[in-house]
């Protein structure tokens, strides 16, 4: 469902990471949703391309010429508020790199920006005894909201990959969290330092639910195996995906995932 949002305000959260604050007059498709991974559809139209509005990518396919296509970017939603009209996007600002990047940091009130959805998947169990939560600056704001929606007493252990030292964010942790912070900066010990991070963690006694999600061949390639084979854990215990893929624009991403679950179907 496509969505007008008109920022509102922006601020740092940490050097890196811009925080735009929107309005909408109907939020309507956020009502009910309940998941803490919930995302949303970022629709730039290209340079000169002016879009229908109420634009819905889907069905532009096939319609509009390729090249005119929008270019279409994934973040999570922030506090969003139906009643208010009000929510809340994180974007991870790399200097001119990408597309949503440098439009969140020149980002003004009054601007406004077309989405789609929202989806998710994922929501902290309330019959886990404690949760892992796991990824880099770009699973942050699912992660934070995932710390939101726990419980005082709740029991949370958390790794984060993060650029260098000075960018850790304020999380809104339960009394009983530990937090692991890992930093690209410094020298790795550890081909896979979140691997690393995962295995050296000391757990908790009883269930966990866990919610791990970065660079794709560090989440599918590492992680996965390890909780699934060694910790034994079920598919109804874990959220795990890549967000992003290194080297790879959304595009990309999105056709090393197609191929990633080709090659893992299961053959007659």
């Amino acid at each position: 469902m496509p969505t007008t949002l008109v920022v509102t305000a922006t601020s740092w959260t940490t050097p890196v990471v811009r925080r735009v604050h929107f309005r909408s007059d109907d939020l309507s498709a956020f009502a009910g949703n309940r998941f803490t991974d919930r995302y949303v559809k970022l629709v730039f139209p290209r340079p000169g391309v002016v879009l229908p509005e109420g634009v819905d990518v889907r069905a532009m396919r096939g319609v509009v010429p390729p090249e005119d296509m929008p270019i279409v970017r994934t973040y999570t939603a922030l506090y969003p508020d139906a009643e208010a009209g009000t929510l809340a996007i994180d974007f991870v600002v790399h200097g001119d790199e990408g597309i949503a990047g440098p439009w969140a940091a020149r980002a003004e009130p009054g601007d406004t920006l077309v989405v789609n959805g929202p989806g998710g998947a994922y929501a902290p169990s309330p019959k886990a005894d404690w949760h892992l939560l796991v990824g880099d600056e770009s699973a942050l704001p699912a992660i934070t909201a995932a710390l939101e929606a726990l419980p005082g007493d709740a029991v949370a252990r958390v790794i984060l990959q993060l650029g260098q030292p000075g960018h850790e964010p304020e999380l809104p942790l339960p009394d009983d969290a530990e937090v692991v912070h890992l930093y690209r900066s410094e020298p790795a010990t550890d081909a896979d330092p979140l691997l690393a991070a995962v295995k050296a963690l000391e757990w908790p006694e009883g269930r966990v639910h866990a919610f791990v999600h970065g660079e794709a061949a560090e989440v599918m390639h590492g992680i996965r195996p390890y909780l699934y084979g060694e910790r034994g854990l079920t598919r109804g215990q874990v959220s795990i995906s890549g967000y992003w893929r290194r080297g790879r624009t959304e595009e990309g991403f999105r056709e090393w995932k197609q191929q990633l679950a080709a090659a893992e179907a299961p053959t007659a």
